[in-house]
């Protein structure tokens, strides 16, 4: 099935998937790119060898590496990790499996010490409150995505809804189900990345994904959730992450582009207290390693800005029956409440330390509460950071809500009832952020200038 060819500085990739496409054809999604490697994920519509070559526009020697699907291992999914790379070039690459062809790009990272412009993407939840893959448009902001070509997409959270049945009427049929198995937990990230337009953007587009709650069960709290391993382990086999071995379970990580960027990828999920605890010194939603990693590398990031992705959101208070699942304690009214039970005592620890740090032009990406907002905080005179929120891609609309007093806001823009994404353009001296419409509209935008 022919696609649109695009060209990419002198080299012509066609988006070309031999066969059938959508459930039998050849999926691929390409991530943790850095300057020299990336990781290709691919699932075949069989088993037996995917092998994938990568070439650099202007020429050079190809990259290559292959690997073996089978249906007992990791669901018939692939991972190759490939390496030798040359920084800030643009990568067009063929993936073969089953009879198949996929041919697609990606632009890796560049050298540590290279001011170069930074152009990326941010959202999440996808496929939330019914709106799941329809039969007409399937997602369609990933088409309006791909038009715009960013450096890399960071996938922020939800990147399913296994807890939510696909029963509305219009929708593509086949994830009508709460997931509660590893086969069906697979069937469910198996259902959004077969769709037609997340496959163009993911063949164009190399990704960082995150989880969030629903790709195990609504507002789940670590150790503490039964389903968690199985859901982590689906999740861990559909995206190109590429844990230590020494943590095979390990989602949180960083990665630099450039001089001008440092990304830290935050794990909310699996090391988090009980959402039900009163919030204290005790109750941490990072786990005590994780927060040390996150302070000790932002505090020592030589990069000019420093964007940390936490699923949850800083300010926006968020809590059921009692239950805190955002990082606020504050009430539905803004004020901070005694004997909540968010996490707001870690959270507030982290900012000191950071803010005492010395950390310069902070920036935090968030999803979960189905709205767009851009947020200035200045928890002190001296100290401030942004907190900038995206999505639903496709989900149940939210709306703005009054933010956290303890954190001194100001919403510099805040809209409702769209589905959204988030686009930066970071240049050497200012970080620009638009927030953007499934149409392609622009929603709100600010620029910061960098301290």
């Amino acid at each position: 099935m022919a696609r649109r060819p695009v060209a990419m500085l002198g080299l012509v990739v066609p988006l070309l998937v031999a066969g059938a496409a959508g459930a039998a054809g050849l999926l691929v999604t390409v991530g943790e790119v850095t300057e020299t490697t990336a990781v290709v994920w691919a699932r075949p519509p069989g088993e037996g060898p995917v092998t994938v070559e990568a070439r650099a526009a202007a020429g050079g020697p190809a990259v290559t590496g292959g690997a073996t699907a089978s249906a007992k291992r990791g669901g018939q999914t692939v991972k190759i990790p490939l390496s030798g790379f040359r920084p800030a070039t643009r990568y067009g690459y063929t993936l073969r499996a089953s009879g198949d062809t996929v041919e697609g790009e990606f632009v890796t990272a560049p050298a540590g010490d290279q001011a170069a412009r930074v152009h990326l993407q941010w959202s999440g939840d996808l496929g939330g409150g019914g709106f799941c893959r329809s039969v007409e448009g399937g997602y369609p902001i990933f088409r309006t995505m791909a038009r715009v070509r960013p450096d890399f997409f960071l996938f922020v959270g939800d990147t399913i809804y296994a807890d939510h049945p696909c029963k509305e009427p219009g929708n593509v049929p086949g994830a009508n189900f709460v997931a509660r198995s590893l086969d069906e937990f697979r069937r469910r990230h198996h259902y959004n990345r077969e769709e037609p337009a997340v496959q163009e953007f993911f063949r164009l587009t190399s990704v960082y994904a995150i989880w969030d709650d629903h790709e195990v069960r609504n507002d789940f709290s670590g150790p503490s959730e039964p389903l968690m391993p199985v859901g982590r382990r689906a999740f861990i086999e559909y995206w190109p992450i590429a844990p230590p071995e020494e943590e095979p379970t390990r989602l949180y990580r960083k990665f630099r582009w450039g001089r001008l960027l440092e990304v830290f990828i935050l794990d909310t999920r699996q090391y988090r207290s009980p959402n039900t605890d009163l919030d204290g010194p005790g109750k941490t939603m990072l786990g005590a390693a994780q927060r040390r990693w996150l302070v000790d590398n932002v505090t020592a990031s030589t990069a000019l800005w420093k964007l940390v992705v936490s699923s949850v959101s800083l300010s926006i208070p968020k809590a059921r029956s009692g239950a805190g699942d955002s990082w606020s304690n504050a009430s539905v009214f803004g004020i901070p409440q005694e004997g909540g039970t968010g996490f707001a005592v870690e959270r507030d620890a982290i900012l000191r330390r950071l803010r005492e740090g010395g950390v310069k032009n902070l920036v935090f990406l968030v999803t979960d509460v189905h709205h767009a907002e851009l947020i200035r905080h200045h928890p002190t005179p001296a100290w401030s950071f942004h907190e900038f929120v995206a999505g639903p891609l496709s989900a149940g609309l939210g709306r703005p809500r009054p933010l956290d007093e303890g954190l001194n806001p100001r919403s510099l823009f805040a809209t409702a009832r769209v589905n959204n994404f988030g686009e930066i353009v970071i240049e050497p001296g200012t970080l620009a952020v638009r927030l953007m419409g499934e149409d392609g509209s622009m929603l709100g935008s600010h620029t910061l200038g960098a301290e």
